[in-house]
């Protein structure tokens, strides 16, 4: 099975692999402060969404992603 099979457009098992490492390698001090930088982002915004909207809400991100 190749990646283009098995990982969405742009990911691949070394960055899977990368983002594992990433987030199994940080400390508690520093998942913290990477969770409060995103919520102190100017470029983008945090919010909750209902479960039952996820699905919804991700398909207009991906069409939004698909038009840039």
């Amino acid at each position: 099975m190749s990646d283009h099979d098995r990982f969405p457009p742009g990911w691949s098992e070394e960055r899977v692999r990368r983002l594992l490492a990433h987030y199994e390698d940080q400390s508690e001090e520093e998942a913290l402060a990477e969770d409060e930088a995103a919520f102190e982002s100017t470029t983008e915004t945090v919010m909750g969404i209902p479960n039952e909207l996820v699905a919804a809400v991700r398909e207009l991100l991906a069409k939004h992603a698909r038009s840039d």
